[in-house]
């Protein structure tokens, strides 16, 4: 199965098996983002507060959601919501994996399981003077880190028009680059346009691959299977407060913190957290 195809049968695991509450909203961004580009990101809220988040900026995703009847999906199971991250349409892909997201932070809640809570941009991954970094995704903040260091950095882009080639940095369009790499961050859009196989097939002698950004709530079983070393997420702590400010098109702030799970660290994995879930009912 595809990676997709594998978060679904995950999504629908978690449902057969705890019966979440249905979908209260989709929460879509406003049509003007503002001069700070807030609003970049979807959100899927269950009626207990379970929030997942996707990003909604490849092509015309957010556009096309803004036009949408999202009020329409109310009600519905967010397992069947969950089921559109395999179809073809961007729009209908993000809040599939939003509704992934907002099932697998059920899970966790029932579970009672909690996560690592990151302090830094890098969720879980750690830097080295011998290290060389890969980037998937262009992270301004991670950028001036690996310079600031001296950390030699190739990073992976789709636009053209940024490529360039300075001492200790390289960004290209090539991903065979990424083989030069020993530790790697890749936004979790990677998941959206279904190029994490293919990154992962560059990247075979990598020590630690890491997905990060508010899309990647998920339970990380499948991933962890395919060598990522980790994830770094968004932890909402406050749903009313984040819906609040997602449809004024604000920062987050408090309303969400960043989390990371590794799968080297007591990552008790799918099967574990959905007995613990079924005990808590």
């Amino acid at each position: 199965m595809s990676l997709a195809q594998e978060l679904v049968v995950l999504a629908g695991r978690i449902a057969d098996a705890l019966r979440p509450p249905p979908v209260a909203r989709v929460i879509v961004p406003p049509g003007d983002l503002g001069p700070d580009q807030h609003g970049s990101f979807c959100a899927v809220q269950l009626e207990d507060g379970s929030t997942g988040l996707a990003y909604i900026m490849l092509g015309d995703t957010r556009s096309r959601l803004r036009s949408a009847d999202t009020a329409a999906l109310a009600g519905r199971s967010a397992s069947s919501l969950a089921e559109a991250l395999t179809r073809d349409e961007p729009a209908a892909r993000s809040v599939g994996l939003a509704a992934i997201n907002a099932l697998s932070r059920h899970l966790f809640d029932r579970a009672g399981f909690a996560p690592d809570f990151a302090t830094n941009s890098l969720g879980s991954l750690a830097l080295g003077p011998d290290d060389r970094l890969g980037m998937v995704g262009f992270f301004p903040p991670l950028v001036r880190l690996a310079r600031d260091e001296g950390i030699p950095l190739t990073v992976l882009e789709l636009k053209s028009e940024l490529v360039q080639q300075a001492p200790g940095l390289t960004v290209t369009l090539d991903p065979s680059h990424l083989a030069q790499c020993n530790k790697i961050v890749s936004t979790s859009t990677a998941l959206l346009n279904d190029s994490l196989d293919g990154l992962l097939a560059h990247a075979r002698g990598c020590r630690e691959f890491v997905i990060i950004g508010p899309g990647a709530g998920f339970v990380p079983d499948p991933l962890f299977a395919r060598g990522i070393t980790g994830i770094g997420g968004a932890w909402v702590t406050d749903p009313e407060l984040l819906a609040l400010r997602m449809e004024r098109g604000e920062r987050w702030g408090d309303a969400s913190r960043k989390f990371s799970l590794r799968n080297d660290v007591a990552w008790p994995g799918l099967d574990e957290l959905l007995r613990r879930g079924q005990r808590s009912r």
